[in-house]
């Protein structure tokens, strides 16, 4: 049955997980970049964790439900102490999406997986990467360290289950078989026994000790979503959309098949021999509950379909193993054992920006009792949400007018307080700048700045990369039409709000305007001839766009053929603009076309510059010298400019001083 309907986040929610040792805690991550925090049985968030500044895409709470680790869409962590409802460390080092994480069942160390297919491990309190592990090809989906902490198994969308021995860095064994990409990984509690989930809708059994598949289940349904071992490892607990099945693996079989309507379900966690799930939709995050009392989890009344081919092989005696057991540490304050580091950078994240990075972080209480009583017992040494508490109240019949009641409409005001409209602004300037990526935007007009109770204090660039995991240099009144009135210094959150909401229309008129404007440059382009050329150069320039500029210049250096003394004359002076854009795409495209003109045509205008005054009329030399000086007053311009640069580091520092070599001539 649904126990409970909640509206997690203001926005989307993009993640969710529960808590293992408990049942009861549950942590979801939203595009509003938020973490928060509940209690399955309550309607309220406990608390909000804040920090990151892209939408999260992976969470993890470790065994004891201390801490809870995050990972967002820029391929930041950070790590969250609950009890002390502070941020504990910031990770750095991957390139793009956090696609899962783990906590190591002992030592406190967390294992991250991307989207750029790399694999790191981290020492929390050390603050740095430990290892980094290579070897997928795709985004890894999944790790799950053992139970007894000396491997890692990761599952990624490469079809493929990789084992890794920590001590030894290295790769174990590859298991392949899966012909989609693999969602999930579980370790069997006790025996040495892997069990994975995949998109090509079927469950492997894979032994640890001759690293071959034990069997291979697989359903008409949908992909596998996730999948939990029984605590005493009797069975497995699939989670498919709609349904929940119970499978056995030697021989391979299902013992039942349970219909719950939770759609695709996020995760599985086991509380007083009651099984909950959670899915989400939206901004909408439920938890069912499914009795473990009535579903059957042994092959005495087998209810799914037994292989045929296969005899009928006797259950194993409780407490009995047929693979080997996993030898745990004696106490919990056992870690694993250290290995090498890759290299000083990989050891270490930068600590000034971890530091920075700390200082935006914090951890919102919103409901100070469930924070006490879940976080702060009384009792120390036990860990809550208390393994004793009391299942939930079940039905007398599975009657969907008794699911519907479990959510009552009285609790809709007891939802968690919608966020501030500075954070909707940020998400929406995030939308913004993911958009921007891949298109060439002008440079804005200097508008009024937009009044910020918590204004940004990072410190702006010179020159916004074009690849970038993160707004930088991005304000909203490069977005918002330009006012009238200059003496209007600042607008409020409300204006500001009405005018974002109609960014997707006024988006639609700049590209239709855009594709406009390349449509006219084109059709004068296209009849051929090159005096029709320079006219489609010079009517891009007087539609006074930088952007179109940009577009018809990187199609003109791609043909050193097509430059004349004549397009020089036009495209200098916009040029001289483009190389003091703070766009990198357009200073690059600046230095490219400069570098070609004056590779080509510098020579050429220093001779007829410095050569005698002919005798008599000469019309035609007389229009190339007026042009040559036209063109060597722009180069003298632009040569200061070149000049200031050629300092930078980097790769423009390196384009700016061979341009500066170029341009000795004129000094």
């Amino acid at each position: 049955f649904r126990a409970e309907e909640i509206t997690a986040h203001s926005s989307n929610v993009s993640s969710l997980v529960l808590g293992k040792s408990s049942g009861r805690l549950l942590a979801t991550g939203g595009d509003d970049c938020r973490v928060n925090v509940w209690s399955v049985n309550k309607p309220n968030c406990i608390m909000s964790l804040t920090g990151h500044t892209t939408p999260i895409e992976s969470l993890q709470i470790n065994t004891n439900e201390e801490l809870i680790v995050a990972g967002s869409q820029s391929g930041s962590i950070r790590v969250w102490d609950l009890e002390a409802a502070k941020i504990l460390r910031t990770l750095l080092g991957h390139k793009a999406n956090i696609c899962s994480l783990d906590f190591h069942p002992f030592g406190s160390f967390v294992a991250s997986g991307s989207l750029d297919t790399n694999i790191k491990l981290w020492d929390v309190r050390r603050k740095g990467c430990v290892f980094r592990y290579k070897g997928h090809t795709e985004a890894v989906r999944c790790l799950r360290f053992s139970p007894d902490g000396k491997w890692l198994a990761s599952a990624a969308d490469d079809h493929t289950v990789k084992l890794w021995d920590l001590a030894a860095g290295k790769i174990m064994f590859e298991f392949t078989g899966h012909t989609g990409p693999v969602n999930v990984v579980e370790f069997h509690p006790n025996e040495y026994l892997l069990a994975s989930g995949s998109s090509d809708r079927t469950v492997r059994f894979w032994d640890l000790e001759k690293f071959q598949v034990v069997s291979c289940i697989e359903e008409e349904a949908t992909p596998v979503r996730c999948v939990l071992f029984n605590p005493d490892g009797c069975c497995l607990y699939s989670g498919f959309q709609d349904s929940l099945r119970v499978y056995g693996w030697e021989p391979e079989r299902c013992f039942d098949v349970v219909l719950v309507n939770w759609g695709k379900v996020a995760d599985l966690s086991i509380c007083n021999n009651q099984l909950i799930g959670v899915s989400f939709a939206q901004s909408t995050v439920s938890s069912f509950v499914v009795d473990l009392g009535r579903v059957t989890k042994s092959d005495s009344i087998p209810h799914g379909l037994i292989r045929d081919d296969e005899p009928l092989v006797s259950p194993t005696p409780t407490g009995s193993s047929l693979r080997r057991i996993y030898d745990r540490p004696s106490t919990s304050c056992s870690k694993p054992q250290r290995v090498k580091h890759n290299s000083e950078s990989e050891r270490r994240s930068p600590s000034s920006e971890d530091d920075r990075d700390e200082k935006e972080s914090k951890a919102e209480i919103q409901n100070p009792e469930d924070y006490k009583e879940i976080f702060q017992p009384k009792n120390a040494i036990c860990r809550t949400p208390p393994r004793n508490n009391e299942p939930f109240p079940a039905p007398p019949e599975d009657d969907p007018v008794a699911a519907k009641e479990a959510v009552k409409p009285s609790q809709a005001a007891d939802v968690q307080t919608p966020l501030p409209k500075q954070e909707l602004v940020r998400t929406v300037l995030l939308l913004l700048e993911l958009l921007s990526q891949f298109l060439l935007q002008p440079d804005p007009v200097q508008r009024p700045p937009i009044a910020a109770s918590t204004p940004l204090t990072r410190t702006e660039p010179s020159v916004i990369p074009a690849a970038r995991n993160e707004p930088i240099g991005l304000k909203a009144s490069d977005f918002l039409p330009a006012v009238k009135n200059q003496s209007q210094s600042e607008l409020v959150d409300e204006e500001a709000m009405s005018q974002i909401r109609k960014g997707h229309e006024t988006m639609c008129v700049v590209l239709t305007s855009r594709h406009k404007n390349l449509d006219t440059v084109r059709a004068v382009w296209s009849t051929g001839d090159i005096k029709a050329r320079i006219n489609s150069v010079d009517s891009a320039v007087a539609i006074n766009d930088l952007s179109v500029v940009v577009d018809l210049l990187n199609i003109v250096n791609q043909k050193a053929s097509l430059w004349k003394l004549d397009l020089c004359t036009i495209v200098l002076p916009q040029i001289e603009k483009l190389l003091q854009s703070k766009y990198e795409s357009y200073v690059q495209t600046g230095c490219t076309s400069l570098k070609l003109i004056l590779q080509r045509f510098l020579p050429l205008i220093t001779d007829i510059l410095a050569a005698p005054p002919s005798v008599g009329v000469d019309i035609t030399r007389e229009e190339r010298l007026h042009k040559c000086k036209l063109c060597y007053k722009q180069l003298k311009n632009i040569s200061s400019i070149v000049k200031n640069k050629s300092g930078l580091s980097g790769r423009h520092g390196s384009a700016f001083r061979e341009l500066h070599l170029l341009m000795a001539v004129l000094e």
